[in-house]
């Protein structure tokens, strides 16, 4: 394995199987991480992915090795280390997963005291540099550190109590949910909240679709957002006859809705309603959105009496835009929502909570709470386009329209707005991909129109 790591990424660890990662990474990730920080205890934790746990108990060694103690909270997903970090006071969390990726990869997520999260600027090239120099080899003869602890605890039943703290159960009335577990690692949190909700008699009934934990990923990579991950929930949905359908990606700090008609809901108008939720329970609070699709977000907030904030687009700005704002909730279109109550962090099990009572509560169909929305600022999602030179491209676009706009603005890409529709364009921040969003104000043949004519300047 070579001395440069190229699994570490701008905001988490991530990489192929023994080509980027393996056992050695890990150990020499989890030295880093407790020396850099001078950390004394860690929770570690790991997805369903086959090669997780030994990664784990690699990571585990390693820290160990520093003189760190290690609490082990097993199977979980990102949120359950993000919660369990606060939760037990610790003073750094990683989670073994490689989320959403192929199966032949895996990675790490990373944050320290009080759930914040490493990332590039905030200890992540550190952490890089001191794995690559390993410079406890030259001290291989010196006085050995005493090994820190390892102990295995559960914070499932505290976690699951925990989110219920979002739900008023005197609003539920009857519901039934599909629950898509993407191939089991949040089914166990499921379990857990359904015995709860039994317990108190609250009426909500869970069709569970690929419940059970499997390493070989039976179903497909558990990732919804794209469209051939979808049919299972969707076909559940219209078969049960359900109120929505629920999805996860494959460390679940990501869920994906569906309507009473199996119909797939863009992030973007999630966002909307998750702001609406929060803004009836906390009226005047401070909502955190995105440059790519605003204007749906933006009308919601103002006209509940909120106060809508703009940030840069990627957990590790929002999440500190929230703190700096005290904002209540900040929520990205692509379905990461984040929660001040939650430390700050994104969560893929409050969200669907907070809609299942807002159905109960306006006594509407989720399609046709959304669908008004969706009239309103139809968008064409976003759509990426692999180019030689993206920053020539943007700049392409931005010389043709920016003389007319009414508005440009450059917190994330470029943002030009006009009067009955706009667009961003921004670079990714790990390929050379542009990524564009368009929206109109209720005129989908617009911003159709306005779309191809963009990809056509982008990719000339």
């Amino acid at each position: 394995m070579k001395n440069k790591l190229t699994c570490f990424k701008a905001y988490d660890i991530r990489g192929e199987l023994e080509v980027e990662l393996d056992e050695d990474v890990a150990y020499r990730i989890g030295r880093a991480f407790a020396r850099t920080l001078g950390l004394n205890t860690v929770v570690v934790g790991g997805d369903v992915r086959k090669t997780s746990e030994a990664l784990k108990m690699a990571l585990t060694r390693g820290l160990q090795e520093e003189g760190c103690n290690v609490i082990d909270i097993g199977m979980v997903g990102t949120e359950e280390i993000y919660f369990a970090t606060s939760h037990l006071g610790v003073d750094g969390g990683v989670e073994v997963t490689a989320s959403h990726n192929p199966i032949n990869y895996n990675g790490m997520k990373l944050v320290r005291e009080q759930s914040k999260p490493v990332s590039g600027d905030t200890g992540l090239r550190d952490i890089q540099a001191m794995a690559e120099q390993q410079p406890w080899l030259d001290e291989a003869n010196k006085e050995e550190k005493s090994k820190g602890d390892y102990a295995e605890v559960s914070i499932l039943d505290d976690f699951s109590q925990y989110l219920l703290g979002y739900l008023n159960v005197e609003n539920i009335k009857p519901l039934k949910l599909v629950v898509n577990s993407g191939n089991g690692a949040a089914g166990h949190v499921i379990d857990a909240l359904e015995q709860k909700l039994k317990a108190l008699s609250v009426p909500i009934e869970f069709i569970k679709v690929h419940h059970q934990p499997d390493p070989t990923f039976p179903n497909g990579i558990p990732n919804p957002i794209l469209p051939e991950n979808r049919a299972d929930t969707s076909t559940m949905v219209k078969q049960h006859g359900a109120d929505m359908g629920i999805a996860w990606d494959g460390d679940f700090d990501r869920c994906f809705l569906f309507d009473e008609k199996g119909g797939f809901i863009e992030g973007y108008y999630i966002v909307g309603l998750l702001a609406d939720a929060f803004l009836k329970k906390q009226p005047g609070a401070k909502i955190i959105y995105e440059p790519r699709l605003t204007w749906n977000t933006k009308e919601i907030i103002e006209q509940a009496g909120g106060v809508p904030v703009l940030s840069k687009t990627g957990h590790a700005f929002i999440k500190e835009r929230m703190r700096k704002e005290d904002a209540v909730y900040g929520g990205e279109m692509s379905a990461h929502h984040y929660f001040r109550d939650f430390f700050y962090c994104d969560s893929g099990m409050i969200p669907w909570l907070l809609v299942a009572e807002l159905l109960c509560v306006e006594g509407k169909s989720l399609s046709s709470m959304v669908q008004e929305r969706i009239a309103k600022f139809p968008s064409s999602g976003e759509i990426n386009s692999k180019l030689k030179d993206p920053e020539a491209a943007i700049n392409r676009v931005l010389d043709a329209y920016k003389a007319d706009a009414e508005h440009v603005d450059t917190t994330d890409g470029i943002s030009v707005e006009f009067s009955d529709w706009r667009f961003n364009l921004r670079m990714s921040n790990t390929e050379p991909v542009v990524r564009l969003n368009v929206e109109s104000r209720a005129d989908v043949a617009l911003m159709q129109s306005k779309t191809d004519q963009l990809l056509k300047l982008l990719r000339q």
